[in-house]
């Protein structure tokens, strides 16, 4: 039989082990939970807290420090199993997420900001816009503005832009047309 004192090594060996089992199966190590070894603790503990008048001054130190570190223990990986169960176990991965962690919370800052302040919309009636030019040139400001405040990095130049809106604007009357012509059928008939 052993000694307690052999006993209470072997329960702090236990401990530590208890640890690093739960440790790996958090990590994704181990399938299943240390429950072999945490059976193992309780029953020692149960065994000493039992026999408490048996102990020296040193070994009931020693027991307390140890139950105590045992408890903290089981209250995290509690919180841990808990975590794990309901979907919330947070991952980290070192200096680089926290770095994205803050790049994001900086960009959604700045769109709460962004938000905050209204999105400004802008309002323009052209009819010919080869010939309104002051007009094309307001709504490309407008463009490049809001490019900007959405965090884009599309660099359109003016006579891409110029094109775009001819494109824009031949669409737009061609599906008029085709409109206009099938209101008339519908009127017509």
């Amino acid at each position: 039989m052993a000694t307690i004192d052999e006993e209470l090594a072997q329960l702090e060996k236990d401990i530590r082990q208890l640890k690093i089992e739960y440790d790996q199966f958090f990590g994704g190590g181990r399938k299943r939970p240390p429950t072999e070894i945490e059976w193992r603790i309780e029953l020692l503990v149960k065994r000493y807290a039992e026999r408490g008048g048996e102990l020296k001054f040193g070994q009931r130190f020693r027991y307390s420090n140890l139950t105590q570190t045992y408890a903290k223990y089981k209250d995290i990986f509690r919180k841990k199993m808990q975590q794990k169960e309901e979907g919330k176990v947070q991952r980290h991965f070192g200096a680089a997420a926290k770095a994205i962690e803050a790049e994001r919370a900086k960009a959604a800052a700045a769109a709460a900001k962004s938000e905050a302040s209204g999105p400004t919309a802008f309002r323009m009636v052209c009819s010919e816009p080869e010939r309104e030019t002051d007009k094309v040139d307001q709504l490309y400001q407008a463009f490049q503005q809001a490019t900007q405040q959405t965090g884009g990095s599309v660099k359109q130049s003016r006579e891409s832009f110029n094109e775009f809106l001819r494109r824009f604007f031949l669409l737009v009357l061609f599906f008029s047309a085709v409109l206009l012509r099938k209101i008339a059928a519908v009127i017509h008939t």
